[in-house]
């Protein structure tokens, strides 16, 4: 079967804007963006760190939401949602990690330490690792949405663990806001917030390019599925 043309424009659009929006984003934080007083030019890999852990929550949400959505209405479209969105977080929260380690060993002269954020990242990791694990080993297209829903549910509440991660404990991994009386502030340079915030939009452009095409590759094989089983079906009659 063809694909909806739909899904095919916005695939075409997502990736014809990410390439300008990507360019711009390394020019600002490769170029315009000054050196951290502290830390100097390693400070830079920051602006992809920050903005990979944003789209890792966001692909997390959308599992979460999807697989909500699904046990209420039981609707194919959201447990492929929810497949979709989970391989795109472990994505970025690969690319979080490894972001992560090189900044650790330029810094903190070790590749890793168990220091709070860091450790309650790998464990969100993990537990997407396994829905998606659950969801190779579940058989049966409604129990395999249902199980994986459960733990699609279940795995976000790593999402906000991961978050506060760093207030709740003591550890070695900075805050970006800091709480300096009553209101908060960005503990950055004018210049480094334009270029986090794009840097933070230009890799949601391209999560959404990702997204849309690992959507209609499901929806695909999923069609691709039932029609197997009629042929197997008519051919067993």
């Amino acid at each position: 079967m063809l694909a909806n043309p739909g899904d095919v424009k916005l695939q075409r659009a997502l990736i014809a804007l990410s390439a300008p929006a990507v360019v711009a984003a390394l020019y600002l934080a490769l170029i315009w963006a000054p050196d951290e007083r502290t830390l100097g030019t390693v400070q830079r890999i920051f602006y992809i760190h920050v903005g990979s852990a944003w789209n890792a929550y966001l692909a997390f949400f959308a599992v979460f939401a999807a697989s909500v959505a699904y046990l209420t209405r039981r609707r194919a479209l959201l447990d492929a949602v929810a497949a979709s969105a989970a391989e795109i977080g472990i994505l970025f929260t690969t690319l979080t990690l490894a972001t992560g380690i090189f900044w650790a060993r330029a810094v903190w002269n070790v590749w890793w330490t168990w220091d709070p954020r860091l450790t309650t990242t790998l464990i969100m990791w993990f537990m997407y690792v396994a829905y998606l694990l659950v969801r190779a080993a579940a058989d049966g297209e409604e129990r395999r949405g249902r199980l994986s829903a459960v733990f699609g549910i279940a795995a976000f509440a790593t999402v906000p663990l991961v978050h506060f991660s760093a207030t709740w404990w003591r550890g070695m991994h900075p805050n970006i806001i800091e709480i300096q009386g009553p209101t908060p502030r960005i503990a950055m340079d004018p210049e480094m917030i334009v270029t986090m915030i794009t840097a933070m939009v230009a890799l949601t452009i391209v999560s959404g390019g990702l997204f849309a095409f690992r959507l209609g590759l499901e929806r695909l094989m999923r069609q691709a599925d039932r029609l197997k089983e009629r042929i197997r079906l008519e051919v067993g009659e």
